[in-house]
């Protein structure tokens, strides 16, 4: 398990971004905060892999209610990452599998692929 922040450094409606690993293997990673949900996702739309992001941890449209490529303007449903409108409609972003353990810390299951 690899921690990634304390849940509290996440505003309810809004996400943040993370990098793990560097050189060879970089991996970028999200997290959505909506209430006590947390959602976690590889930082890369499936259409051609860009990241989804500009300005760093800008990842939800203006309102807060879909997750944004900001390269093609796709967006995705929060709850599970589902493509709803864009070139990759249809499509998901890679889940990831997330735990908050006792003390609030948002800890990433590098081994798992579902999201909870």
């Amino acid at each position: 398990m690899k921690r990634l922040c304390d849940r509290a450094e996440i505003p309810d409606g809004e996400a943040r971004g993370f990098d793990l690993g560097r050189g060879a293997e970089p991996r970028e990673v999200f997290v959505v905060r909506e209430g006590a949900r947390l959602y976690g996702y590889v930082n890369a739309c499936p259409h051609i892999g860009t990241p989804l992001e500009f300005t760093p941890n800008q990842f939800l449209t203006a309102g807060g209610e879909y997750i944004l490529c900001s390269t093609h303007g796709a967006l995705f449903r929060i709850e599970d990452g589902y493509c709803v409108a864009g070139p990759c409609a249809g499509m998901r972003l890679a889940p990831l599998a997330l735990t908050v353990d006792d003390s609030g810390a948002v800890l990433l299951d590098e081994a798992g692929t579902s999201s909870r």
